[in-house]
């Protein structure tokens, strides 16, 4: 494979793909040896989407960001014949479980019919490529945890080969699109690289996600909501963490393979609750604010998992990855950015998203 890459991103003006699409233009280099030439970003600007995640390479010749729709195949393949992509890296996704819930249609419309178009305008263009060219391609296909569905207690962590059961239609779309990106492999020896992520933190998260909404509710003093007893238990991910972990993947890794990427962090939710509580008073310790006075219990949201863990031992052993944050120095690095950035956070409230609907744990 040439060292040489010309990547199309989609989703990049989101939380993941804005830190992927910086990590590839930055760090990417140094840590794998690869010269990224050009990052074509695609984003539909959802209300997930914000341009200002990208403000810092408004000046870099080699981000190019197109505003379209994955489901707009010939817009995908144009893209990537006028750009001569050697690489897809594919992240555009509707992902809040609440938001499926109150309306799957956009979850099974974006994540799996829009992952069929973009992987069949792949594929045609991959087969007009030189055989070089086909050598040298890769598609990343970007998944989660959630399509393994519920851990008990004592069960092991996720592993590649653990069985699909996913339980809500975010993740059961994202599950489908899983199974598409398998079938283009081995029908039609697409080189797809799949990889399934846990829970992710850090800067530029949508604040309906926990992390990003607790710490703004701690510094204002408002109630803290955690869904049902707060038991729930999840693996934490630092962001910039997963994107070097994806864009080893899409260097390394082997076409038709899976790759499980986790923070090796499994906490409950009310303990991750506690440290935002705890970080943001160590930020701001005039504000002295106590789980006691912020924190309440409300009703549980339907078809809740009990527990992801994600063994990430593969990755490990083939690939050498590790996360290189704890949740200690993940969160610490946060908070810091949220209170550094609330004029970020702001802009995006002032639009009058439904946030407090998605607020809980």
């Amino acid at each position: 494979m040439s060292q040489n890459k010309r990547i199309l991103v989609t989703g990049g003006a989101g939380f993941i793909g804005s830190n992927l699409v910086h990590y590839l233009l930055g760090k990417a280099g140094a840590d794998l040896g690869i010269t990224v030439s050009k990052v074509v970003n695609l984003d539909k600007l959802t209300y997930a989407g914000n341009l200002s995640n990208l403000a810092a390479l408004e000046n870099d010749a080699r981000h190019v960001f197109v505003q379209g729709d994955i489901l707009d195949g010939e817009l995908v393949g144009r893209l990537l014949r006028e750009h001569d992509i050697n690489a897809v890296m594919h992240l555009a996704a509707e992902s809040h479980v609440d938001r499926s819930i109150d309306s799957p249609e956009p979850f099974i419309q974006t994540n799996f019919v829009g992952t069929f178009r973009l992987l069949d305008a792949a594929l045609r263009y991959h087969k007009e490529r030189t055989a070089a060219g086909k050598d040298d391609f890769r598609f990343l296909h970007v998944s989660t945890d959630e399509v393994y569905g519920s851990l008990s207690a004592t069960d092991p962590a996720f592993t590649e080969t653990t069985a699909y059961q996913p339980n809500s239609p975010y993740s059961a779309s994202k599950a489908g699109s899983d199974h598409l990106a398998r079938a283009y492999v081995h029908t039609f020896k697409l080189p797809v690289v799949t990889t399934n992520c846990s829970n992710n933190y850090g800067p530029y998260q949508f604040p309906e996600k926990l992390m990003p909404l607790m710490i703004q509710k701690v510094i204002r003093g408002e109630k803290l909501p955690v869904y049902g007893d707060g038991s729930n238990v999840r693996d934490w991910l630092y962001v910039e963490d997963h994107a070097r972990g994806l864009a080893l993947a899409l260097v390394r890794g082997r076409p038709g393979e899976v790759y499980n990427i986790g923070g090796k962090c499994e906490m409950k939710n009310i303990d991750v609750v506690h440290a935002i509580i705890a970080a943001v008073n160590a930020e701001r310790p005039g504000l002295k604010r106590t789980p006691e006075g912020l924190i309440t219990f409300v009703t549980d949201r339907p078809g809740h998992d009990r527990r992801y863990a994600i063994n990430c031992g593969k990755i490990d052993r083939e690939l050498g990855w590790q996360p290189l944050e704890t949740f200690a120095t993940g969160l610490r690095k946060s908070v810091r950015w949220y209170l550094d950035n609330e004029a970020w956070v702001k802009e995006i409230e002032d639009k009058k998203y439904n946030l407090e609907r998605l607020g809980a744990a």
